[in-house]
């Protein structure tokens, strides 16, 4: 339940960061969890790619779907990216110039802090008992959205790319097509998948989200055990972040 309540807040703070940007690319919120699989764990495998003899590790990891077990946690392991946090942005379609496009434009102001609220939110959702809004009243929502409008400093741009994924044929789709009916919209077998990987210091993000955090906690009223959870999520927050 606390899985459901998490995705339908990722969710309804997304549709009110993106409104009036009418025309704007925006990467998918569910990359991050799954690496592109759906909940029919479909397999896609890569037929083109930037650099066809070397696809880097960390796009490796994330398309693996390891980002769901372990947050960012492998990626940021490696020696490249050692003492910083990374972030990394999506977009999928079939015109891979409409994509490479997107990924010139993408920007460490406007663009991470979509990146890093989901992160904030699931420390949140994870150090809860309760209902997020029962665990932390005011605080939860007041701090997502000041994450979400937050500017980053130290924030880098560092790596970019595409990758072109061809779906695998499940054993079980013929089954599924006598199930379900016939639909007028069109299955996606092949499409082109476009990474942009964002590092930030470690410190300084901490010391950003530690003064959000701060500010947020005295610009909200709260009970009692609101204000005793608020406190240990603070003290422990960058414990698994």
């Amino acid at each position: 339940m606390k899985k459901l309540w998490l995705g339908l807040f990722i969710i309804m703070i997304l549709v009110a960061s993106c409104a009036g940007q009418k025309g704007k690319v925006i990467f998918h919120p569910g990359s991050e969890y799954n690496g592109g699989q759906t909940a029919k764990q479909e397999t896609w495998q890569i037929i083109e790619a930037q650099n066809p003899y070397e696809i880097p590790e960390w796009v490796s990891i994330y398309l693996e779907g390891k980002v769901l077990e372990n947050g960012y946690r492998q990626i940021e392991s490696l020696d490249q990216f050692s003492g910083k946090y990374v972030f990394i942005g999506e977009s999928r379609g079939d015109n891979i110039n409409i994509l490479k496009q997107w990924a010139n434009g993408y920007s460490t102001v406007q663009d991470l802090p979509r990146l890093i609220a989901p992160r904030v939110e699931r420390r949140l959702v994870a150090a809860a008992s309760l209902y997020p809004d029962d665990e932390y009243g005011e605080y939860f929502v007041s701090m997502i959205r000041k994450v979400s409008d937050g500017e980053y400093y130290g924030a880098l741009k560092e790596l970019s790319f595409w990758v072109k994924r061809q779906l695998v044929p499940n054993e079980d789709d013929d089954e599924d097509d006598d199930e379900f009916p016939q639909t007028d919209i069109p299955l996606v077998t092949e499409r082109y998948e476009y990474f942009v990987l964002i590092s930030v210091d470690r410190e300084a993000l901490q010391k950003q989200l530690r003064e959000i955090m701060s500010n947020v906690r005295l610009s909200v009223s709260v009970t009692r055990e609101q204000a005793a959870a608020i406190a240990r999520v603070q003290n422990t927050f960058f414990e698994g972040f």
